[in-house]
């Protein structure tokens, strides 16, 4: 039976956030907070080592008292924003407003960079008409970040973990994606980074293609071979 769905996650597999130093920069920017060079590489490392940004590199540890949060990140706006603003006050910085700031940039278009690929692929699964949604693990709206980078007209529908307070690998929110594109599971084929979150789709008879979380620039081409899989 051939494919007729193509479902992506958003961080990772579409677009990677940006790295921790100019994620930093940009939030001291906003924020008005002069950090030297040096200040600014090491502050930049140690919020990275704590896991605070999204869609980043997730903690080394995480702290028990931020343990149950950890474990529903996604599920709400608010456990989101409380997850990793906590993560990101592990690591005392100047300036208290950073804290809010780096939450709040973390969500802004400029924050994001599509892979190479994402918009050729986007664009031939429409030609061919394809289904397309996205399925992400997040605590905000994506949607203004793929509209600003020109992706959002080739999405047909979307299934965020904080809209239906659920999140990967829970089948229900594979099942609510299959259902806005009406099609049946054994139809849709899932592309994703995590083979926790993402490969959970199998559960529901979802064929499941997998690429790997790697900068933009050191992953040119992962998301080609979708076009090779459907039609």
């Amino acid at each position: 039976m051939s494919l007729k769905g193509v479902m992506f996650d958003f961080s990772g597999t579409l677009m990677r956030v940006e790295p921790a130093v100019s994620w930093l920069r940009a939030a001291a920017e906003r924020t008005g907070t002069a950090l030297p060079a040096d200040r600014l590489g090491r502050y930049a490392a140690a919020l990275e080592k704590a896991g605070a940004l999204p869609g980043g590199a997730p903690p080394r540890v995480v702290p028990p008292e931020l343990a149950a949060l950890w474990r529903e990140r996604d599920r709400h706006a608010a456990g989101h924003r409380a997850l990793y603003t906590g993560l990101a006050r592990l690591v005392p910085l100047p300036e208290p407003a950073l804290y809010d700031a780096l939450y709040d940039r973390h969500m802004e278009p400029a924050a994001w960079r599509p892979y190479p690929d994402s918009l050729e692929v986007l664009r031939g699964l429409a030609a061919r008409g394809i289904g397309v949604a996205v399925v992400s693990n997040i605590g905000w709206d994506l949607r203004p970040v793929l509209r600003a980078h020109g992706l959002d007209g080739y999405v047909d529908t979307y299934a965020l973990s904080f809209e239906h307070g659920v999140q990967k690998p829970d089948p229900r929110l594979f099942e609510a994606a299959c259902r806005s594109l009406g099609l049946p599971p054994e139809r849709v084929l899932m592309v994703g980074d995590s083979a926790h979150a993402d490969a959970g789709a199998a559960a529901i008879g979802c064929a499941v293609r997998l690429v790997e979380h790697l900068p933009a620039d050191e992953r040119p081409s992962a998301l080609r071979p979708v076009l090779d899989l459907v039609g």
